[in-house]
């Protein structure tokens, strides 16, 4: 380890430069690696340049423009996407599951989005301002006021996917809450202020190496969410083919002998049964927030797990019914040794040679649980309404059955949300190491 000198860029007199404080490593200048320089941002490799994005402006590197300002728009597809901050993840990606439409801009309008523009979320909460992504669909877009278009004037100087990564890293660190000026609802960063940011500058070939290993990492992750999303769906529709015929090869599904009843369609041979007849239910107790402790037992509320306390109030795994709030009337089943608040509902068998748990966990989710509540402002689900909902009560043999198909399903899909979350962990991991120079790549083209 040797000391290296501290030097910063040009303009230091920039009051953003300040602002930089909340970024700086916390690495003593003493401890400097070989080849690491400290500047403003912290300890960097010695051949990264510093530049502010006015600068790369200024030398025609980059370009620097507000979105486009319309008040009329709608969601019936009227016109052309008008991209806007709620369409920029927290994990910097892209999100047109909610789009808005506005009457298009003429051909010429400089606001149309080419593909590999930088979009910058410059207005929105303070916590949410500065969210970065990378614009990589094809079609017609433009975007709102409320985001900022950077777009790479010459590639072969900086590239355009390493930039969004970068902004966005800074959205991580929280940099951006110390540069925006707040208003009655909403912070905003003026095009003034973002110029005035100061990135670390690789030099173009490792700006492409870190590119390359981060959208790796990203594609994985989104291979990984279409399996999810595939396993939910099909989920869905198995779900429905077993409360239907029941656990039986499609190629059979016709010659199962259906009836009529009060949820539809089901195999001859099942009875259908008002839940208040088969189970016991049982409120769950109250916990103050202040209750809550960093470790202990799992508690079950409103949506499902919420936190963790030094008491538990239930043994055994528990099929939950949500009683109250916005998620009123979602099925979930708790761990064993957890503690379940008053937003909860324990719906126990009463007995388990007739129905078992895993059954009614599945079976309350077919079920049409939402027609049960009562009230507008303070949903809720009261135990008088949820004992007369009725379940499709198959033999014991068939619940199993049923029970352990899905489950088996659930389990994968619980494999693949584990493998995202470890692609999230390592892309944050990857994002901090290869956006300070603590991990160095060489250019895989």
């Amino acid at each position: 380890m040797k000391r290296k000198g501290i030097f910063t860029t040009e303009n230091t007199e920039s009051t953003e430069v300040d602002s930089m404080a909340s970024m700086r490593s916390v690495m003593n200048t003493e401890d400097l690696p070989d080849g690491f320089q400290m500047i403003e941002l912290g300890p960097l490799p010695g051949e990264w340049r510093v530049v502010r994005l006015g600068e790369l402006v200024e030398k025609h590197l980059l370009l620097i423009r507000g979105g486009f300002p319309q008040g009329q728009h709608n969601e019936a597809g009227n016109g052309v996407p008008h991209l806007r901050p709620f369409n920029i993840t927290n994990d910097g990606s892209l999100d047109l599951s909610q789009i808005k439409y506005i009457a298009p801009p003429s051909e010429d309008d400089p606001h149309w989005l080419l593909p590999n523009d930088v979009i910058f979320n410059n207005t929105n909460s303070e916590e949410l301002v500065g969210k970065t992504a990378l614009f990589d669909r094809n079609g017609r877009f433009v975007l709102s006021n409320h985001m900022t278009l950077l777009r790479i004037l010459e590639p072969n100087q900086v590239d355009a996917y390493w930039l969004s990564r970068q902004l966005h890293y800074f959205w991580y660190l929280g940099l951006y809450k110390s540069l925006c000026r707040r208003h009655v609802n909403q912070a905003s960063i003026s095009l003034e202020r973002l110029k005035g940011i100061p990135i670390p500058l690789p030099p173009l070939d490792e700006q492409r190496a870190i590119s390359h290993v981060l959208r790796t990492v990203q594609r994985a992750k989104e291979a990984t969410e279409q399996v999810i999303a595939a396993l939910k769906e099909f989920k869905k529709s198995l779900m429905r083919y077993l409360f239907t015929y029941g656990p039986v090869p499609i190629e059979q599904a016709d010659k199962v002998e259906l009836k009529n009843t009060e949820i539809g369609p089901v195999p001859a041979h099942w009875e259908v049964v008002r839940l208040g007849e088969i189970t016991r239910m049982k409120q769950g107790n109250v916990l103050p927030t202040s209750s809550f402790t960093q470790h202990g037992y799992p508690v079950y509320g409103a949506n499902g797990q919420i936190g963790w306390f030094k008491n538990y109030t239930h043994a055994e795994n528990e099929v939950l019914v949500t009683c109250r709030g916005a998620t009123c009337g979602t099925v979930n089943v708790s761990a064993p040794k957890s503690f379940i608040t008053n937003n909860a509902m324990v719906v126990t068998p009463i007995d388990e040679t007739r129905l078992i748990k895993d059954y009614l966990a599945l079976a309350l989710q077919v079920v049409d649980l939402r027609s049960c509540i009562t009230g507008s402002g303070q949903p809720q689900i009261t135990k008088g309404k949820l004992v007369l909902i009725h379940i499709p009560l198959p033999p014991l043999a068939e619940q199993k059955k049923i029970a352990e198909i899905l489950i088996s399903l659930d389990n994968k899909i619980k494999a693949e949300e584990n493998k995202k979350s470890a692609l999230e962990t390592l892309f944050k991991t990857l994002l901090h190491n290869l956006m300070t120079g603590k991990i160095r790549v060489s250019n895989v083209e």
